[in-house]
């Protein structure tokens, strides 16, 4: 069986356990449980917390895991990242007081609390800058209000947070993040293990473009057709097929999600009629 490891809680849990329903494989049945057989796809599932799953799968206690990249960086595991998953999108930056004018150059010296230490270090190291790099499991924001660092490296989703606490976020940031499948380097499976992760693979790039995707079906005066088609161009190419009478057509196109209305609106200027739209539950691209 192919192991994988899952966040068993935080932003990860609820997204990365959706995406793997949506795929077609087993879920928890309750939030306690920490390993979940399916036998039906052989895969192994392991919930473990977020930062420990790139020890396991770099130990090769696992094969495969599922967490943040700033997570994985963060661990300095060696690894090799499969598939970007669509999702637990933030940035890592750097926030001072509001009342300062901070720059990168001027962190030299300076005492930055996070709760990424080994991130902001690497990152700090590869600028030349010496600071002080203090480690905080959770409430970095409070840091400089109490006294124990000048700035803080945090990840930023809409700055609510940053705003609250009286900083802002400066110079260009640290990095972006989001969730990704990834192993060990050279991982080495059997024939079965390797068609196991092919599978999984697969499945999960299929979902993420069912997301981004919809079917687009509509009717259109067979003389304008190729107007309408420019509109919808499809994933490859649309599907026509004639109505009965010959004058019209009948056009499906898989077409990108967010262009959808805009699109509905082009085809019914165009004179396009019975435009509907339908999402797609799987797919294999």
């Amino acid at each position: 069986m192919l192991r994988l490891a899952l966040p068993n809680k935080g932003a990860l849990s609820e997204p990365a356990a959706k995406l793997l329903h949506e795929a077609g494989y087993r879920g928890r049945g309750m939030a306690k449980e920490l390993v979940v057989i399916d036998n039906e796809n052989d895969l192994e599932l392991f919930f473990l917390r977020p930062r420990d799953i790139a020890v396991y799968v770099g130990t090769g206690t696992v094969d495969v895991g599922i967490t943040g990249q700033d997570m994985l960086l963060d661990s300095r595991t060696a690894h090799e990242q499969i598939l970007s998953l669509g999702f637990a999108r933030s940035t890592f930056r750097f926030a001072a007081p509001t009342d300062q004018q901070r720059h990168l150059a001027s962190l030299d010296g300076a005492r930055i609390a996070t709760s990424y230490e080994n991130l902001v270090t690497d990152h700090l190291a590869e600028h030349g800058i010496n600071a002080q790099v203090i480690h905080l499991d959770g409430a970095v924001e409070s840091a400089v209000r109490l006294g124990i660092a000048d700035v803080i490296a945090d990840v930023v989703e809409t700055g609510t947070t940053l705003r609250q606490a009286g900083l802002a976020p400066f110079g260009d940031p640290i990095m972006t993040s989001e969730a990704v499948l990834f192993s060990r380097p050279g991982l080495d499976l059997d024939e079965a293990g390797a068609h196991v992760l092919d599978v999984l693979v697969r499945r999960l790039r299929s979902v993420l473009v069912a997301r981004q995707y919809v079917l687009l079906d509509y009717d259109i005066p067979t003389e304008l057709l190729e107007r309408a088609v420019a509109i919808t161009p499809g994933f490859e190419s649309p599907t026509v097929s004639s109505l009965h009478g010959g004058t019209w057509s009948a056009v499906r196109a898989m077409v990108e999600r967010q262009a959808t209305h805009r699109m509905m609106d082009e085809l019914y200027e165009v004179g396009a009629r019975a435009i509907l739209v339908t999402d797609i539950q799987a797919c294999r691209i």
